[in-house]
């Protein structure tokens, strides 16, 4: 069955584009050009991925990506004509999977839709549950709970906390988790894996489970 990837996007231009090079990749593409309609759409009609452009009419995409975090975990991909890296991180902390920016190549962000899909799909194989500690991993359910308080957490997190508790007390680079998570083709800058590590951290501490994802100086990160 082919993954459904939601488009939100007012250029009408951009929005064919995407859509044509996405169905021919073999996705099943719908496209809304605002984000009330972008956001009312994602819930109603829950996609395997969104497309999210930053800056959009009635509902800024910052604004779509905050309240569809407050009930989906939807990957998104954010579509940004900002260069600026403090725009990009704000995606990211607010719980965007990747971002591409405008202009850019179509080939590109299918690349890049497909890769986030894939990562979903990986963390789905090796063991059912995962526990360290108080931390418990269901991977085909793929919820994550901390002494049985369940932890919201979008895909890409999902999956980095996947890839830390398999390999407990392993510390991984960044370079390593870019492989691991992310993959080869992703070519974002290492300051994408910080922000992700730091959002995971937060809520494993607002679930009582401060000190378990380790910052090593110098190094990089483990869990346990």
């Amino acid at each position: 069955m082919a993954a459904k990837v939601l488009v939100v996007e007012d250029d009408a231009d951009v929005a064919r584009v995407v859509r044509a090079y996405l169905e021919r990749d073999g996705f099943s593409v719908a496209v809304e050009s605002d984000g009330e309609s972008g956001l009312r759409h994602a819930i109603a009609e829950p996609p395997d991925l969104v497309v999210l452009d930053w800056m959009l009419p009635r509902l800024s995409g910052l604004e779509v990506l905050q309240r569809l975090r407050r009930s989906a975990s939807t990957p998104v991909i954010v579509l940004t004509a900002r260069s600026d890296e403090t725009d990009r991180v704000i995606g990211l902390e607010l719980g965007a999977d990747d971002y591409v920016v405008k202009p850019f190549s179509p080939r590109e962000l299918v690349a890049r839709v497909r890769a986030v899909l894939r990562r979903g799909e990986a963390g789905r194989r090796g063991p059912e549950v995962v526990t360290l500690g108080p931390l418990r991993l269901d991977v085909e359910k793929r919820q994550a709970s901390v002494n049985e308080q369940a932890l919201t957490l979008t895909t890409l997190e999902f999956d980095l906390l996947l890839t830390f508790a398999q390999a407990p007390g392993r510390v991984f680079s960044r370079e390593a988790l870019i492989e691991r998570v992310w993959g080869p083709e992703f070519d974002g800058v290492d300051r994408v894996v910080d922000v992700h590590v730091s959002n995971v951290r937060q809520k494993l501490v607002a679930a009582g489970a401060e000190g378990l994802l380790r910052t090593v100086r110098g190094v990089g990160y483990a869990l346990g």
